[in-house]
């Protein structure tokens, strides 16, 4: 198990930890702390973030930015596929396609999920993960394909 996933069984389930959880992740990749993501669901397979609806992801027109938008994209990906891959393997994302399907106004709501079953390899192999956003009433309003390379972790 991830040492990802091993703190978020920790955490979750007690008061305030989901938001702690969120922190924490934010304090070692601090550049997603810009869209202040609350964490909701992390297991293999699935990672499902809330981010809220705030000034600072909004865009010249009051909709949430597209680059917030990725950035819950790639945040999503990244921590599903931390906690599915087996623990000699590493990833990077290795590219992002998206469709901003409506305009995206108010809290958004992020579901990673990958696109083919985890294989076990002795090489490295692209992996993808789409990325389903919602808004508050459940209508889609962007999709990613986030190509994750999977590799095995160097021998030290």
């Amino acid at each position: 198990m991830s040492k990802a996933l091993a703190l978020w069984r920790k955490l979750s389930s007690r008061p305030g930890g989901k938001w702690l959880y969120g922190r924490l992740i934010c304090f070692k990749a601090p550049y997603f702390t810009t869209i202040a993501p609350r964490f909701a669901v992390l297991e293999p397979d699935r990672c499902e973030i809330r981010i809220p609806d705030r000034r600072r992801v909004h865009n010249h027109i009051g909709t949430v930015h597209a680059i917030a938008l990725c950035n819950l994209a790639e945040l999503a990906a990244g921590m599903m596929t931390d906690v599915t891959i087996p623990a000699d393997m590493r990833w990077i994302p290795k590219g992002m396609s998206v469709e901003y399907l409506k305009k995206a106004v108010g809290a958004m709501y992020g579901v990673a999920t990958p696109d083919t079953a985890m294989r076990s390899r002795a090489e490295g192999y692209e992996w993808p993960v789409t990325v389903q956003v919602t808004d508050g009433s459940g209508e889609p309003v962007f999709r990613a394909r986030v190509s994750m390379w999977v590799s095995p972790r160097k021998r030290t």
